[in-house]
């Protein structure tokens, strides 16, 4: 009997630790998330290797694949020191899923607006997005891997074959 019920307190103190731990670690990944709408609302990415490592990739919008942050923190400056000056980023929501202890996907619910323009001063419409990136924990910080946005078309939504799908 004792030694069952140690057993049993091992695996609650243990569940509750790793509940505390996915609890910190989700946090971090929202807090990676609100540092890189922090650079798009202040048109400026001089901290982008406070969020992404060294090596992450990113895929926006339009298809362009920036590899490594230099490359990533460049092209983002740029089109913020243009088109995006006066765009506004404002978070929806972020659901998050472990793959390993250090490896997470995130997917963000985006909303994109303000004065932007396209490249022949065109204004655009504001926009909603969703984005998957996923997140490595390195010493502790969880930080940007890889990423891609894509812009939610309402008029494809509603074609989407899993509304349709039978419910078993």
């Amino acid at each position: 009997m004792n030694k069952i019920m140690m057993t049993a307190i091992f695996f609650f103190i243990t569940g509750l630790t790793l509940a505390q731990n996915r609890t910190k670690d989700e946090s971090g990944i929202n807090s990676a998330v609100d540092a890189m709408i922090y650079s798009w609302n202040h048109h400026n990415y001089d901290d982008l290797k406070n969020y992404a490592t060294e090596d992450t990739d990113w895929v926006n919008a339009v298809g362009m694949w920036w590899k490594g942050r230099k490359e990533s923190q460049y092209a983002h400056q740029i089109f913020h020191d243009t088109m995006f000056k006066e765009g506004t980023c404002e978070k929806q929501s972020v659901t998050i899923r472990f793959i390993t202890k250090d490896v997470a996907i995130a997917h963000i619910y985006w909303h994109f607006g303000g004065n932007v323009v396209d490249p022949s001063g065109r204004k655009l419409e504001p926009v909603d997005c969703i984005a998957t990136v996923v997140y490595v924990n390195q010493k502790g910080k969880w930080l940007m891997e890889a990423g891609e946005n894509l812009p939610i078309i309402p008029e494809v939504q509603q074609d989407d074959p899993i509304k349709r799908m039978p419910k078993n």
